[in-house]
């Protein structure tokens, strides 16, 4: 069961964030990067993505928190289910976010649109031995580029609406002893007090900075490959 729903967009410190609440004995964490390593899940998720069922237990079955995309997107949902679940918003100057979303998930997901023969060739790949995987960028459609943004990420005055939109609908609706509205470069402090915790004597975790975002995914497409089903 959930205790804790982050409501916050991918590129806002989430994968840092991840990082903490599993220091924080409020792991196992779910996260885009748990769809990506477990390609059987892409399933689950499309078939929330396209209506067809969401079974919000059987989905987080064994997980304690649900961070990032695509958890993220479906925030009011997940906060109706688990009443007792606290909320973390992650937040972050949003011309940054922009510029971090849209060179590493958008711009992936814009490239999808019209691939070079090698990506092509990767994706064949990919399908023949991960086909699962195959449909991750359908289910990502699903989830979030098509939910959230209405498929116009290539709008850059729409997304960042969306986006300081979303922060304002999270702060009315989530009251406001349930709501911890965080933004990483805060460190432990606050996100150990909203969680009733003592503070780790170490550096609050730093994850996934856009240089190894890129850095990762060559890597994520070689496993899948040489993994095979």
């Amino acid at each position: 069961m959930l205790e804790v729903i982050g409501a916050g967009f991918g590129r806002t410190g989430t994968a840092s964030l991840k990082a903490a609440l599993d220091r924080l004995g409020r792991g196992p964490c779910y996260h885009m990067s748990t769809i990506i390593a477990e390609p059987r899940r892409v399933r689950q998720w499309l078939d929330v993505g396209e209506g067809r069922a969401a079974d919000w237990d059987a989905l987080f079955d064994g997980f304690r928190a649900a961070i990032d995309w695509p958890a993220a997107s479906y925030w009011r949902e997940l906060a109706a289910h688990y009443p007792d679940a606290k909320v973390i918003l992650t937040v972050r100057d949003p011309e940054r976010w922009y510029g971090s979303v849209s060179s590493t998930i958008f711009a992936r997901a814009l490239a999808e649109r019209r691939p070079p023969p090698r990506r092509r060739a990767v994706r064949w790949l990919v399908a023949r031995r991960q086909p699962d995987f195959a449909l991750y960028p359908r289910m990502a459609r699903a989830t979030v580029f098509d939910r959230v943004f209405g498929g116009r990420i290539d709008d850059r005055e729409h997304v960042l609406a969306v986006f300081e939109r979303h922060i304002a609908e999270v702060k009315e609706a989530i009251p406001d002893e349930r709501l911890l509205v965080f933004d990483v470069r805060d460190g432990w402090e606050p996100l150990c007090a909203f969680l009733g915790v003592p503070v780790p004597d170490e550096p609050f975790p730093e994850s996934n900075e856009r240089a190894a975002w890129h850095r990762k995914r060559p890597r994520r497409l070689a496993r899948l490959i040489l993994r095979g089903r």
